[in-house]
């Protein structure tokens, strides 16, 4: 048996989110600043010689399921993702035990479905000696997720998770490019100890606000446009801050960021978020936004450094849990698991 395995960071999004989103980036142009963190999405792959049998466990969905010829990677709302990458890779000289896990539950804003596409195309690319550039890996998992398989979405998780760090990703019609930030490690500590990551306890599926969102933007409501232009240029503005250490100054653009990103559409805040993220503000958060689409997920939130267990205790009193982070610089790796003495097992 022949053991591999990889793992991509989940991401945070500072400013930009939905500017990514087709059509969007082709009409006006999109731009982006997030970061990874070390948080991941795991894949495992183990071969034995076969006819092309695969078994597939999920643990973040408690779900397996084994497919016998390719005629059974049917789109039916389980393991798609896992199903449209397959269909890129699968072949039939061997038998495929699949695992897969995440460190934050899916359809929380962090990106773990696209990121989980990430580590599954660098897992098979590794197991079958396919070489691709960071680029391609990300559009490849891009390709799978919204052409493929049809799920709404933008550009920013693959490419996030791709390449790993703080980056400022600009969609220019269909091109992206990646411009890693080269920032001071003084900085990098300190928004480091400013932010705190919540978890609101509501998952969601951001695809039904993504449609709305398209739907809006394309027949040109005001609101819609004139809030995904004006977060496109809060994230040129926060690039700037980061860049210079002017991080209270970033604080606020968060808070200006979540009211211009409530406006996209219906549904990205709803009254239990509004709450959590009132009573954040009054405890000592400067600033903050949903991590994701909206809905439900992560509250990113930047403190008051001498308020920020009051912050804590205000999630925890609103009924959400405070995670343990810190930034991750790598993007997807994969690796072959060597044998012990008995060998893998």
């Amino acid at each position: 048996m022949d053991i591999f395995r990889a793992k991509a960071p989940l991401r945070i999004s500072f400013a930009g989110g939905g500017t990514d989103v087709s059509p969007f980036p082709e009409e006006r142009g999109g731009a982006v600043l997030n970061c990874t963190i070390d948080k991941f999405a795991y894949a495992t792959l183990a071969t034995r010689p076969g006819k092309g049998r695969v078994r597939v466990q999920s643990l973040d969905f408690d779900v397996a399921a084994e497919y016998r010829t390719p005629q059974d990677f049917v789109y039916n709302g389980e393991l798609d993702l896992v199903k449209a990458t397959l269909k890129r890779f699968h072949q039939t000289d061997s038998d495929w035990e699949v695992f897969l896990h995440s460190d934050a539950p899916p359809r929380t804003g962090l990106g773990s479905s696209s990121t989980m596409t990430v580590a599954l195309v660098a897992l098979f690319a590794r197991y079958l000696k396919i070489p691709l550039t960071t680029y391609e890996l990300a559009e490849l998992a891009f390709r799978i997720e919204r052409i493929d398989l049809a799920d709404p979405g933008g550009r920013q998780d693959q490419y996030a998770a791709a390449f790993g760090g703080f980056n400022f990703i600009e969609f220019l019609g269909s091109t992206t490019v990646v411009n890693p930030l080269r920032i001071d490690p003084e900085i990098l500590n300190e928004l480091e100890y400013r932010l705190m990551l919540c978890y609101t306890g509501i998952t969601r599926y951001s695809g039904d606000i993504i449609e709305r969102q398209t739907r809006s933007f394309r027949e040109r409501r005001h609101d819609t446009v004139d809030a995904l232009d004006e977060t496109k240029r809060l994230a040129l503005s926060m690039k700037k801050e980061l860049l210079t250490g002017n991080l209270d100054e970033m604080g606020h653009l968060l808070h200006e960021g979540w009211e211009a990103k409530k406006r996209f559409a219906k549904g990205i805040s709803n009254p239990k978020i509004d709450r959590f993220y009132a009573r954040a503000r009054a405890a000592g958060a400067v600033g903050g936004k949903l991590t994701g689409a909206g809905g439900g997920g992560y509250l990113l939130l930047f403190c008051d450094f001498r308020r920020r267990q009051d912050v804590a205790k205000s999630i925890v009193a609103s009924g959400g849990r405070v995670m343990e982070f810190a930034f991750s610089p790598e993007g997807a790796q994969s690796w072959a698991v060597r044998a012990g003495r008995d060998g893998p097992r």
